[in-house]
């Protein structure tokens, strides 16, 4: 087998022209798909009445939604690795306000199910393409911090959808709301199309010597990329470490208003206080995980593992307290849980698109979103509510603490693998020699 020379580094890499721009720009677009997806759980009450439907019921919509989502990320991610991603983008964003816009024809409860369907596509689309695309705009050592600030999207856009949807929707019924979310998407969309700027592939690491064997050729047949992928483990680890985390989160998400709402408090304030927690705890746990794993990878190579993995473990206490405990520490646990959730969302989405070759990530992050939507919150949000329906639904969102205890043994068994120290290899680790 082939040994990899050790790389040599030019004395700075030039930042890519263009960065600030794309950076700003795909941030504020993933703000508004992050609202556009969390309006429904702001609405599904409403849904549910309007409807007359089951919690089963409910939680298909999000199933549908996701299981578009992962389905279509095989395809979404060849096309990345093979056309340019500037113009995907955009297309991605126009369908995306053009769903929401089509939301006013939905009378029949398929129909929203067709609806969330075809959103997933463009959501997964995007998810794919925007982490890549500033990959190559951004280094390795940077690209911590850069996706830290761009998931900041998840808790601020998640609290501003909550807040559409309770706010508008409680006014105006709940298909405003997404007539209002789409707007911003078209905006946003043009000046995409107007400013940014696409570098080549791999751009950001062209002040490196790749290493023998890091860097396969354009050409990678599936069978071949998903076998490599396979024996990758700081690439596996992350991913179905990831991928639990994903299911908690995702059905946290999408049961908490009612969990709260069925708990005493009052539809009204529901999107108000719920979206101020999401915003603040995680906001504040995204942050502050991204700079504590900015902190520590100058001592530690594998920070961006363990800080991922501690934010699963310390989730799963106010967690517990929150769904079982007194009324009175309700929501100060739920607060804390979000915070904790939080932390590892840059550095985890950071430590898989490093574990792999520049000219494979868009495929990469494909197989990756598959599998953590496959086993993440596609069922989460219906297994939850099947269980919600036979017993209740704080033991529903019960199960969110097992996959939270599997997430940090994964991560924590994830870290050993983690050998190497950031600019050490120009693609990222690439495949094995043949």
């Amino acid at each position: 087998m082939a040994t990899a020379t050790a790389p040599a580094r030019s004395s700075a890499p030039s930042p890519v022209a263009g960065a600030t721009i794309a950076f700003l720009l795909l941030t504020a677009l993933n703000f508004v798909n992050y609202i556009d997806r969390y309006i429904l759980p702001g609405v599904q009450e409403q849904v549910k009445k309007e409807f007359s439907v089951t919690d089963s019921q409910i939680g298909s919509i999000t199933f549908w939604f996701f299981l578009t989502y992962m389905l279509s990320a095989p395809l979404t991610g060849w096309l990345g690795d093979h056309f340019k991603r500037k113009p995907l983008i955009v297309i991605c964003a126009l369908a995306i306000s053009l769903v929401n816009l089509l939301t006013g024809t939905v009378h029949q409860f398929d129909s929203l199910l067709f609806r969330h369907a075809i959103l997933g596509i463009g959501e997964a689309s995007f998810g794919i393409y925007a982490p890549v695309l500033l990959s190559d705009y951004y280094p390795e050592e940077q690209r911590n911090r850069v996706l830290t600030l761009f998931y900041t999207a998840i808790p601020v856009g998640a609290a501003i959808g909550y807040l559409l949807g309770e706010l508008i929707g409680s006014k105006y019924g709940w298909r405003m709301p997404f007539y209002v979310s789409a707007v911003p998407g078209m905006i946003i969309a043009l000046l995409i199309l107007l400013l940014l700027k696409e570098p080549k592939k791999g751009a950001s690491e062209e002040g490196l010597q790749p290493a023998t064997n890091a860097e396969p050729t354009e050409k990678v047949s599936s069978f071949r990329l998903i076998a490599h992928l396979g024996v990758n483990p700081r690439y596996m680890y992350a991913t179905l470490g990831m991928a639990m985390t994903v299911f908690s989160l995702g059905g946290i998400s999408a049961w908490m208003p009612s969990f709260l709402e069925r708990n005493g408090m009052s539809p009204a304030s529901i999107g108000i206080i719920f979206g101020a927690i999401v915003a603040g705890g995680g906001l504040g746990g995204t942050a502050i995980g991204g700079w504590i794993a900015q902190r520590w990878l100058k001592t530690n190579h594998r920070a961006l593992y363990l800080v991922s993995a501690w934010s699963a473990a310390l989730t799963v206490p106010p967690a517990l307290l929150c769904f079982f405990g007194p009324k009175a520490t309700m929501l100060p646990a739920l607060a804390f849980a979000m915070f904790f959730i939080m932390m590892g969302t840059g550095p985890l989405n950071a430590a898989i698109i490093n574990s792999v070759p520049a000219s494979i990530r868009s495929s990469a992050l494909a197989i990756e979103m598959l599998l953590i939507h496959l086993f993440g919150d596609t069922p989460s949000p219906k297994i939850i509510g099947m269980i919600s329906d036979r017993t209740n639904l704080a033991f529903g969102l019960g199960v969110t603490l097992v996959t939270m205890l599997i997430a940090a043994v994964l991560l924590f068994i994830g870290a050993r693998y983690e050998t190497r120290t950031p600019g050490d290899a120009a693609a990222g680790g690439g495949l094995p020699a043949h």
